[in-house]
């Protein structure tokens, strides 16, 4: 998996910063997590192709999280896209992007599929041979989610030294990554456990955005490969978390060390802070493996 950050910031955008938005990139696919203003131009500025995206998730529908949803379709459209895109979020993100396509005249010549959301519990929202993907209720001040993207078991790796050693024909290779047992160049029925290697342990990334400190969601998120956990303030200013149904750096490191995931992304920082790795210092009071989210940065895991 490769996550690239195009925006981490809350609230207002400025020359320097933006608000939420990431590309996912897993076993082929290209997903877009999020589309706050500027995201076109962030696309842009890091090389992602844009006919490459054929989904986007929305968490919720405040404005640093959707406001570039509708420049981004109008862009696809002068393009010339033909392939159908697929929009998953709130209940009420059809009604607020068609209109505002209606009243510009923009109607797109693509097929605009969206996939409303309004289910208090996790329901999984897309599914194909590599990828499941499913959402994590949230809690926030409005209806907000985020998403579980989960690759699934892949092949079997071959173990091309026994298959020689074995005098299997290549003919069956495919077939042994595939688990089944093959037949020798002798007619010798050999069991797939002495031609192929465990396959790679699958990946997954829990994507976590605007949410008040919520534990329910640990089970769901449990040895997670990557968390990002929105940190909107430090725990100096707990009052405020608690008052914008927002997380600390620290309540975001707490539901990592509970999930035991691998690694935590922090991001959505307030603007009233200067130095992001205060976030850092306070997150590894509790949970050691904590990464920055920047515009720009990847992360490969």
């Amino acid at each position: 998996m490769k996550l690239t950050i195009l925006g981490c910031h809350s609230a207002t955008p400025r020359w320097n910063s933006n608000p939420t938005a990431q590309v996912l990139e897993v076993k082929g696919h290209l997903f877009l997590i999020d589309c706050g203003e500027g995201t076109q131009v962030q696309l842009r500025r890091f090389k992602v192709k844009f006919s490459r995206i054929r989904h986007i998730f929305i968490s919720h529908l405040h404005g640093d999280h959707f406001f570039g949803l509708v420049g981004l379709i109008s862009t696809f459209r002068l393009l010339g896209r033909e392939s159908e895109l697929h929009v998953y979020g709130p209940k009420g993100i059809k009604e607020a992007i068609t209109l505002q396509l209606k009243l510009g005249k923009s109607w797109t010549n693509y097929a605009l599929i969206f996939h409303e959301l309004e289910s208090k519990d996790s329901q999984q929202i897309y599914e194909d041979d590599t990828v499941t993907v499913h959402t994590i209720p949230l809690r926030h001040r409005v209806y907000c989610n985020g998403f579980l993207f989960k690759e699934k078991l892949g092949e079997r790796k071959l173990n091309i030294d026994a298959a020689k050693k074995a005098n299997v024909s290549m003919s069956y290779y495919e077939k042994i990554k595939q688990g089944f047992d093959v037949t020798s160049e002798s007619g010798q029925l050999i069991s797939n456990s002495e031609l192929s290697l465990e396959p790679d342990a699958p990946k997954s990334y829990a994507f976590c955005s605007d949410t008040a400190y919520e534990p329910k969601i640990i089970p769901q998120i449990t040895n997670s490969t990557l968390l990002y956990h929105e940190s909107t303030f430090l725990s100096e200013h707990q009052e405020l978390a608690e008052k914008t149904k927002h997380s600390t750096a620290m309540e975001a490191a707490q539901i990592a060390k509970d999930a035991k995931v691998t690694a935590l992304l922090l991001g959505h920082y307030s603007g009233r802070y200067g130095d992001y790795e205060v976030f850092r210092k306070e997150a590894q009071q509790v949970f050691e493996n904590v990464e920055l989210a920047e515009d720009g940065k990847s992360i490969i895991f």
